[in-house]
């Protein structure tokens, strides 16, 4: 049996297909201001930056010439033989390996101490005065990182420095010491600076984050035994795990970069045999100072590539800590 286009079967209309929105003048405006604009201002500004500084990077553009003579992977070539770049870039290793992680493992403790480390009997809720300790720990975000740098540089002072007068005056005779200025302890005290500069900022991310955590969920926690450690390892971390991947991605790339607090830091780039030498320093000294655009360009994209790699491993190792906890669900 036939039945005709657009008649009913059984009581029901029949569909042929879709039929075609017509493009009215709010339609097409309105894709043209949210899609077409955003597209072409994305890449414009963003896509045709990378494509250009990767042509750059094949190049022996001095930067002041309009002679751009093309070499290949010449650049590259040279970087892997580099050893002061490839100094810059196990420090740049270092910085986005612990910076991240010592700053989320404090930000962790203090959001869960602001937010439900207080009584254990009553309503859930953080350890007193929490409101006020929130704005303190979230003020050094507000300082710009130049006055920062700045501000450590005069607490690290051999002669003057808060540091070295506070720990004399306990007992503790550690003289005219420069924690700048020595191959051991240059560059953990330029990334405790960053670390301080940011775990503020990452007490109210997460502090936020745990808001959102039910607290019927604490309290039934609370109800079975837990204590304080296995609530925040089992039901704090896990259920905001998105946000703590955000947080380690966004801290891996500032780390990565690290231009302006080294700078504050170490005016003249380096520090003690280029122990707090990072790859963004190289890279302006290269372009600025030696005038090698190519060569300082393909450091800018060998940097690209890197802080991609910390991304996606980022990522990866999420997706795998949140298929074993599913398979442990099971």
């Amino acid at each position: 049996m036939t039945v005709p286009l657009g008649t009913a079967v059984g009581g029901r209309p029949t569909r042929v297909g879709r039929r075609r929105r017509r493009l009215t003048f709010d339609r097409v405006s309105f894709m043209l201001v949210f899609l077409a604009l955003p597209v072409a201002i994305f890449l414009i500004f963003v896509i045709y930056p990378f494509i250009l500084a990767g042509y750059y990077s094949l190049t022996d553009w001095s930067g002041f010439s309009s002679d751009i003579p093309f070499i290949g992977i010449a650049n590259y070539v040279k970087l892997a033989q580099d050893d002061i770049f490839q100094h810059a870039l196990v420090n740049n290793i270092i910085i986005a390996v612990v910076v991240p992680l010592v700053t989320i493992v404090l930000a962790l403790a203090f959001a869960s101490l602001i937010t439900v480390a207080g009584r254990s009997h009553g309503n859930v809720q953080g350890i007193r005065a929490s409101a006020l300790y929130r704005t303190l720990s979230f003020f050094p975000y507000c300082v710009p990182a130049i006055v920062i740098g700045i501000i450590w540089g005069f607490v690290y002072d051999p002669s003057a420095g808060l540091l070295n007068g506070v720990l004399n005056g306990i007992g503790i005779p550690i003289g005219d010491f420069a924690w700048l200025g020595d191959v051991r302890t240059a560059l953990p005290a330029s990334m405790f600076v960053i670390i301080w500069s940011f775990v503020g900022f990452y007490t109210v991310l997460f502090v936020a984050a745990i808001k959102g955590i039910p607290a019927e969920t604490y309290e039934a926690v609370r109800l079975d035994g837990a204590g304080r450690f296995r609530t925040a390892f089992s039901i704090t971390v896990p259920l905001i795990r998105d946000t703590v991947q955000t947080g380690y991605i966004y801290l891996g790339i500032a780390a990565l970069d690290a231009f302006v607090y080294m700078t504050a830091l170490f005016p003249n780039a380096g520090g003690p045999n280029n122990t707090t030498l990072v790859m963004s320093q190289e890279l302006f000294i290269t372009a600025f100072r030696k005038g090698h655009f190519g060569y300082a360009t393909a450091m800018g994209v060998v940097l690209a590539v890197v802080t991609l790699l910390f991304a996606a491993i980022v990522f990866g190792v999420n997706r795998l800590l949140a298929g074993s906890d599913k398979g442990d669900r099971r």
